[in-house]
């Protein structure tokens, strides 16, 4: 199967105004992409939009929160009347927050999962009849490399992540049929504000010092990974290796993680 053609598509990027999903919005437009920018501080938005512009590219934006059904249904709204349709959807929109299980509130682990998962799917959701019209369309799902291999302190951010997983692989089965792939990017360590911007932070494991990759370097993985068709990418060497050897030591990696709890 040829690669999907990025010039001239239309997306659609949660949580633009900054990290993962600015990078991946850029990267989109300097390879021609028509970009939807959907975030909640619309400052951050109006001055990407400004910078998708001076390279030549296309981007509207559209400010809110992503788990308001309104304003998910603004920016589908957006691509269809500024772009003419949809063809790459990224659910990029997330929050973290680290502390252990038993002293958190249960208002911790709802807003994780409203976020993370719920809002994703509603999104997915929504996105589906315009994908379904797009050329060659693919929903694009950033969860993290805590959705294949959970951590202490991030138990209910793990659990948000490994729902996108499982969710993830069952639409791509669902929607084989009607071609709209589905890619599941796990980033690992990234140099962004995610780790400032915790909706809580109680208490964190003290974690062997290793490198973080960019939230650039994540986002051309990403839109390389469109271009070819991919299923799931782990942008970050530690994060595959994490990955291995939970896969052939499940026990060895329980006892490195009790050491950090």
């Amino acid at each position: 199967m040829p690669n999907r053609e990025i010039k001239n598509s239309r997306a659609v990027v949660t949580g633009a105004s900054s990290g993962i999903g600015r990078a991946i919005a850029l990267e989109l437009a300097k390879q021609g992409c028509k970009v939807v920018c959907l975030a909640r501080r619309e400052d951050r938005l109006q001055a990407l939009a400004k910078e998708i512009e001076s390279l030549g590219g296309d981007a509207v934006c559209v400010a809110g929160d992503i788990t308001d059904a309104a304003v998910r249904a603004n920016g589908l709204a957006a691509a269809q009347a500024n772009f003419g349709g949809l063809d790459i959807l990224i659910n990029n929109a997330g929050v973290g927050a680290i502390g252990p299980f038993e002293t958190a509130a249960p208002d911790r682990v709802r807003t994780l999962m409203e976020v993370n998962f719920f809002s994703l799917v509603e999104m997915t959701r929504a996105a589906l009849p315009l994908l379904k019209r797009g050329r060659r369309p693919t929903i694009v799902n950033i969860s993290s490399i805590l959705g294949r291999r959970a951590a202490p302190h991030n138990s209910e951010y793990s659990a948000s992540k490994f729902a996108v997983h499982g969710f993830s692989e069952a639409l791509r089965a669902e929607l084989a049929k009607s071609g709209v792939g589905v890619l599941v990017v796990s980033p690992g360590t990234t140099e962004t504000e995610f780790f400032d911007r915790y909706i809580e932070k109680t208490g964190a494991p003290q974690w062997p010092k290793h490198g973080a990759v960019t939230a650039e370097y994540v986002a051309r993985a990403t839109v390389r990974a469109i271009r070819r068709g991919s299923h799931e990418i782990t942008p970050y060497f530690w994060g595959k290796f994490l990955v291995l050897l939970n896969r052939l030591s499940p026990w060895l990696v329980d006892q490195i993680m009790a050491r950090y709890a």
